[in-house]
């Protein structure tokens, strides 16, 4: 739901047009900002400088909604178990997962049954805790630290829990915009005689009638005012449409009533043990590996098949965990997916995912922190409500509140865009910021990718695509540079992340008419690029033991702020 999360985020906007086409925007993200005049990542200019260099291959662990393994551009670049055979029910590498082959599955069943749809988060913790804290006289002392951690997540789900008039407005007019949408499409099925058609191609068409014309004029208003852009199919709008709409009802009858727990009749693990996290399959496809597959598709798409597209990373083995279904991730899967990947070798994990609420944060700050001590990047969405996560929650995060200490493997990712694309912004309108705790922007508005379901590709927007791009540079740098910590990886990505803008330009802060100076927007903000974070990773000094808390060599440090100017 990133896509429609976006959509109707502006949904009385009207966004403009780029004059450039479709074609012309297809992997802008990989551009060079002076050769090609578009804010992409330099990715030409970064292999020509490695190109003297031997890569070795790095596993990336996705964890999201699931992948398409058949894929043209996916398929050989899957990671592979070696250590299990194929189908024979046994776990023959002895890691607790049975023919993992591709990944693991952990919104699944061991029969083979799965997950699809989960509840927001919000509501979990509203309903979870209410019989433990609502109506209770709580001495916040005598509470353990992980339990005073919960009762501030219930208090703060108990505060969101009543039915604003906005939301049923909101709804209101999701349903009337659905209804008139179909009610053109009806009509423009028969005019142009076929049952599929984009925004782009309605543009073009002229129909014969009267009745025809107001159906054209009508269903590209209601494409303007959602801000869906003109490459979108009929099909896919109304169903992304219903699909949101019906989430958006679902979510608001769930302020008033508890809702079933769709975990505990497909996944049947015990939720409140940590140590049972041996639940799941290893069908990494799911019934909905849309999100998924474009995600893996940025980061390391095959670069020398000639087809399709170019991923930011080759030499890259994409390893699928299956943990993200239709609503909010659980905490537990979460955890789990990351030591998975951890103990099963990856070296950057991509995380495009986020929420609110987090019961269960001690799991994943154990995680998080499991993977720092095996030297494991982790590279995170920053989110797409225009918020300024400095002071709204938004997780998961570095600060691991368990532990008192901040995570020094943990990237999180803004999005950016460029003058030719979509509306035009430099920082994407449905961006989260954050001064503090954004490290930097990247590419994520109309990026061009792999989708599920026949070999085809497609465009989505959202910090969900920036954080692959910066994982892609990750797998690049530990390919080339493999004796780097990832304390240095994420140095390097940071550090030479360029300032395109001039030291004086004010950007538009997210979601407001608003103009802030870049450096309001992330920590020391940046755009990330591959050509400078290459070339500052082969400046730094492998397996120094200082470097490890601070990869930094001092003498560096100069020539890096003249090259940003």
């Amino acid at each position: 739901m990133q896509k429609m999360k976006l959509i109707f985020k502006v949904i009385l906007l009207l966004f403009s047009i780029s004059s450039f086409a479709q074609n012309d925007i297809k992997g802008w993200q990989l551009l060079d900002p002076q050769k090609d005049s578009f804010y992409g990542v330099s990715i030409d200019n970064a292999y020509n400088f490695l190109k003297d260099r031997k890569p070795v291959t790095v596993i990336v662990a996705v964890i999201d909604s699931g992948i398409d393994t058949t894929h043209e551009d996916l398929k050989n670049i899957l990671w592979h178990n070696s250590g299990e055979i194929p189908g024979n029910g046994i776990d023959d590498d002895h890691n607790g997962y049975v023919d993992d082959i591709y990944g693991w599955n952990f919104l699944g069943n061991k029969d083979g049954t799965d997950l699809k749809k989960t509840t927001d988060e919000k509501s979990r913790v509203y309903y979870r805790f209410k019989q433990k804290f609502d109506g209770k006289q709580i001495n916040e002392d005598s509470l353990s630290e992980e339990e005073k951690w919960q009762y501030d997540e219930w208090k703060k789900a108990a505060a969101q829990m009543a039915v604003g008039s906005d939301e049923q407005m909101e709804i209101m007019l999701l349903d009337i915009t659905s209804k008139a949408i179909k009610k053109h499409d009806a009509v423009l099925r028969q005019e142009m005689n076929r049952t599929e058609y984009t925004g782009d191609e309605l543009e073009k068409f002229e129909p014969q009638t009267l009745k025809g014309k107001q159906a054209k004029m009508g269903y590209l208003n209601c494409l303007k005012m959602i801000g869906v852009e003109g490459d979108d199919k009929n099909t896919a709008i109304i169903s992304e449409l219903d699909e949101y709409i019906d989430g958006k009802k679902i979510s608001l009858a769930e302020k008033t009533t508890e809702p079933p727990d769709y975990r505990a009749q497909v996944i049947k693990d015990d939720y409140s043990n940590f140590n049972d996290r041996y639940y799941g399959n290893g069908d990494v496809m799911g019934p909905a590996p849309m999100h998924g597959t474009h995600v893996s598709g940025i980061i390391a798409a095959q670069r020398d098949n000639n087809i399709g597209i170019n991923g930011v990373a080759g030499n890259v083995r994409i390893m699928m965990i299956r943990a993200l279904g239709d609503g909010d991730e659980y905490d537990k899967d979460i955890a789990a997916a990351i030591c998975y990947a951890v103990d099963n070798g990856a070296k950057v994990i991509n995380m495009s995912f986020g929420k609110s609420f987090s019961p269960e944060k001690k799991w994943v700050d154990d995680a998080v922190r499991y993977a720092e001590s095996k030297d494991v990047l982790l590279v995170h969405a920053a989110g797409n409500e225009s918020h300024d996560i400095d002071s709204v929650d938004n997780f998961p995060n570095p600060d691991l509140i368990f532990y008192h200490s901040e995570a020094t493997n943990f990237i999180s990712v803004g999005a950016s865009g460029d003058a030719h694309v979509s509306d035009g912004s430099i920082i994407a309108d449905f961006s989260n910021y954050g001064k503090k705790n954004l490290d930097v922007f990247a590419p994520g508005v109309k990026i061009y990718s792999t989708i599920p379901g026949g070999n085809q590709y497609g465009f989505e927007s959202g910090t969900s695509m920036s954080a692959p791009v910066v994982t892609g540079i990750a797998a690049l740098i530990r390919s080339y540079f493999p004796a780097l910590t990832a304390q240095q990886v994420k140095y390097a990505i940071d550090y030479s992340a360029l300032h395109l803008l001039d030291s004086t330009a004010y950007v538009t802060e997210p979601g407001t008419n608003k103009k802030v100076h870049m450096n309001d927007l992330c920590n020391g903000c940046g755009f990330v690029n591959a050509y400078s974070a290459v070339k500052l990773a082969s400046a730094l000094k492998p397996d120094i033991a200082e470097n490890k808390k601070k990869p930094v060599e001092k003498e560096i440090k100069p020539a890096l702020k003249t090259q940003n100017k």
